[in-house]
């Protein structure tokens, strides 16, 4: 008896598929605009948009250190980030970010620094050697809710 129930259910349910989508069809490139919706969306997550913002034109009249600014930003979130050449050859990093960070790190390869975010978002990392860095965030939505902000790889 089961099976015969199970045959019925199945007619019924191509009876009803077919009478939708005579209906009310499906458009043809919906299934091609949610995948592209969907990576977009994890492409904002992931990988923030990089900003070259600016560089110092006067480093090399005003001496041998070399700075760049930069933005991140993922549409919600924005981070200006100035990139300066120590004394000791190794960089200091000065950014600002706009949204409520609870908890603020930059790490290179397996290396990780971790700091407070000071009034109106303000943070900074002393003494970081050159390489490819990346800034993680952990910021709170203006819905309260917590979610993860993380820059591209960028030089320092």
């Amino acid at each position: 008896m089961e099976t015969e129930d199970f045959a019925a259910d199945a007619a019924l349910f191509a009876r009803m598929r077919a009478m939708w989508q005579d209906a009310d069809p499906m458009p043809a490139d919906l299934v091609d605009r949610m995948v592209a919706t969907v990576a977009v969306e994890d492409l904002s997550r992931e990988y923030a948009m990089l900003t070259l913002v600016e560089a110092s034109e006067l480093s090399a009249v005003r001496g041998e250190t070399d700075t760049a600014t930069l933005q991140f930003t993922d549409g919600t979130t924005s981070i200006l980030v100035h990139v300066s050449a120590t004394e000791e050859g190794t960089r200091r990093i000065d950014g600002w970010v706009d949204a409520a960070a609870l908890a603020i790190r930059l790490s290179q390869g397996e290396r990780e620094w971790t700091t407070e975010p000071g009034e109106h978002g303000r943070f900074a990392f002393e003494d970081v050697p050159r390489g490819a860095s990346r800034l993680r965030l952990i910021v709170r939505a203006g819905d309260g809710d917590m979610r993860d902000f993380q820059t591209p790889q960028f030089e320092v």
